[in-house]
């Protein structure tokens, strides 16, 4: 039995859209985001516990945890294997993410991310593998919590804004703006960034190589989008560490900004929120060093 509890809503992805998570876009964002608030403002819900495909689980948690205004948990749960496998996953996932929400010391926590026995926050889980169980990680803070059979135990709590304290609020949002998402490599061409543009961007995080540098056709392309009045954020492909400003390529004189050490697809999130409330770049930047 899960102890404390007054009622936990649970969402499942087919009640918001008959989609799979790989096709998730800004409109299931949008209106997910907005059921989450109206169930969270009801007295008789204690959480609310989002069943999630797990290829895009990171982006949705963190969107969520960045635009709902509450102090209740979010928390999102997935499987990795069907339901009708050998050892099958979900099951116990969908009772420990329950009984995630239902501890009173998951709130002010932020959207959180229960899977395989452990707790991660919203901002810094990712999935690392593309079948494993033990897929999501947190690779640069770890995991904050571990539920074990439905016990919970918290050990850390994320110190970056996010709902009651971060300064979006999905109130305020018809819709996002396009950001795209540049991969880089060697001998790279600036033929992608020109697409983005042409098709509308405003917009693009680059999946730089190393401390999120680039190759000089790349970097020009970039340059020039820049000055065009896009917004360039450089993050790396690396899958962990922060992405040092200024560091091998000068920021200040390309007017590129910088992710903190978000991931690319992480980045983009934050990006469209902010290019939803302003376009100074270091307002914008300013998002990323709290966020």
């Amino acid at each position: 039995a899960v102890p404390e509890i007054n009622k936990i809503a649970t969402i499942k992805g087919e009640q918001i859209s008959n989609i799979g998570s790989q096709e998730m876009n800004d409109e299931i964002w949008l209106k997910l985001a907005n059921r989450v608030s109206e169930l969270l403002t009801k007295n008789d819900v204690d959480g609310v516990v989002i069943v999630h495909g797990t290829d895009t689980m990171e982006e949705t948690a963190y969107f969520l945890s960045l635009v709902v205004k509450s102090k209740k948990p979010i928390v999102l749960v997935g499987a990795m294997r069907n339901a009708d496998s050998m050892s099958a996953d979900g099951p116990l996932n969908i009772f420990n993410a329950v009984s995630v929400a239902a501890d009173k010391n998951a709130r002010e926590k932020g959207a959180l991310v229960v899977m395989n026995d452990e707790i991660h926050a919203a901002r810094e889980v990712t999935k690392t593998n593309t079948t494993n169980v033990a897929t999501f990680a947190s690779p640069n803070s770890g995991k904050i919590g571990t539920v074990n059979y439905g016990v919970v135990n918290f050990y850390m709590a994320p110190l970056r804004k996010h709902t009651v304290a971060s300064e979006f609020n999905i109130k305020d949002f018809k819709s996002l703006p396009r950001v795209d998402i540049i991969y880089a490599h060697p001998q790279d061409v600036g033929d992608f960034v020109e697409t983005a543009v042409q098709k509308g961007a405003k917009g693009i995080i680059v999946a730089g190589v190393g401390n999120g540098n680039l190759y000089p056709d790349l970097q020009a392309a970039l340059a020039k989008a820049s000055e065009a009045g896009v917004i360039v954020v450089r993050s790396s492909r690396t899958g962990s560490g922060s992405t040092s400003v200024s560091s091998e390529v000068d920021d200040a004189k390309l007017g590129f900004l910088t992710a903190d050490n978000l991931n690319p697809q992480k980045a983009r999130v934050l990006l469209m929120l902010a290019l939803s409330k302003t376009s100074d770049k270091a307002k914008i930047q300013s998002f990323f060093a709290t966020h």
